[in-house]
């Protein structure tokens, strides 16, 4: 037994014994961290599923929603720029059946004269210093002055 007893309290036995026991230390506290970490892990990526899951069902809704909101403020805006419209519109159509206010833009704009009254032109002496613009349509043919304005009108568009 004496030599029993020998490798019992020799240097390599003890080294070997503390070995082991630290290493099965660090293999528990592993286990154990390893434990915690991946049941973490685990609610991390549910919370993180459940969370990614809401936005992406709710981004589409806020989109559509947001859009709307803006489509009906500029509906709204057009509705009022059209209601001002027609306010306007009345006002002329009520001018119109004034017959004294028919008669001014009669003498205005197309320049008549009521009977007996006579009508003169005023030319602008200033006129004649500045440069005529002149676009060279009398050169060209009708139609070809048509056709331009139809081209003009679609560009427009």
């Amino acid at each position: 037994m004496a030599a029993k007893d020998r490798d019992r309290f020799s240097t390599a036995t003890r080294l070997r014994l503390l070995g082991e026991q630290t290493a099965a230390r660090v293999y528990r506290s592993q286990t154990r961290r390893q434990a915690r970490r991946s049941r973490l892990t685990g609610r991390a990526a549910f919370l993180a599923l459940i969370v990614c899951s809401l936005v992406v069902a709710l981004a589409y809704p806020m989109r559509q929603y947001v859009s709307q909101r803006a489509e009906i403020s500029d509906q709204e805006r057009q509705a009022a720029e059209a209601a001002q419209r027609v306010e306007e519109l009345r006002d002329e159509k009520a001018r119109l059946q004034d017959p004294a206010y028919v008669r001014r833009l009669a003498r205005e704009h197309l320049h008549y004269v009521m009977p007996g009254e006579r009508g003169f032109t005023v030319n602008d002496p200033d006129a004649a210093g500045r440069p005529r613009r002149d676009d060279g349509g009398g050169a060209r043919a009708w139609y070809s002055d048509l056709w331009e304005g139809v081209d003009h009108a679609d560009a427009q568009r």
